[in-house]
């Protein structure tokens, strides 16, 4: 199938990813929960409360939920929301409308889940990206996800171009905990994303 024309938008707003999933285009999508994550919830101990950014639509919501945990899922696509619908049958209330970097009643969470969220974010908004996350992970809680690496600047998909990069972002609230090789990436992932654990110091 070739790759639809869209007009051109900034994908820092919710217009951009609008036109994607209307057009049922969305590459980034894996269809399935990532074993990682699986292995994540398993090894968790007990349920937690987790909020999952640009939630799409919502596999992974579903996942948490239906392990217990206590999940929010935000996105500010209507589009995305409209396909989470149709994944989500009884846990459709667990999604909403709503901007990562407006208040969330439910802040801050034990978990924040990262799932192709930094990368969908123009590289101008990474340090924005980095304090609020922080104010959204209560101290002691963690920030876990899927974390993708690679040249250039061009996106999105926009890459983190070294380890360095995300620390910068991340060290002075959070200490890494975790980082290894992802086995399951989808194409446009495949060998460029690692999946790292970073606890919120405090």
């Amino acid at each position: 199938m070739s790759t639809p024309t869209f007009p051109k938008r900034d994908p820092s707003g919710p217009e951009f990813w609008d036109l994607r999933y209307e057009a049922c285009f969305a590459p980034w999508d894996a269809r399935k929960v990532p074993a990682r994550l699986r292995e994540f919830v398993a090894s968790g101990g007990r349920a937690r409360t987790v909020l999952v950014p640009g939630c799409g639509s919502a596999r992974d919501v579903r996942y948490f939920a239906q392990s217990g945990w206590t999940v929010v899922g935000i996105d500010f696509s209507a589009e995305a929301l409209a396909a989470a619908a149709g994944e989500l049958g009884e846990y459709a209330d667990r999604v909403r409308r709503g901007d990562f970097f407006a208040p969330i009643a439910e802040a801050p969470f034990e978990v924040v889940y990262e799932r192709a969220f930094l990368c969908a974010l123009p590289r101008r908004m990474w340090e924005a990206w980095s304090k609020r996350v922080a104010e959204l992970v209560a101290p002691g809680g963690l920030l876990a996800g899927f974390f993708y690496f690679d040249a250039g600047d061009r996106g999105p998909p926009f890459a983190l171009n070294s380890q360095a990069e995300l620390a910068a972002l991340l060290e002075g609230a959070f200490e890494r905990l975790e980082d290894v090789p992802v086995d399951d990436s989808i194409p446009v992932f495949e060998g460029k994303e690692r999946w790292q654990v970073w606890r919120r110091r405090g």
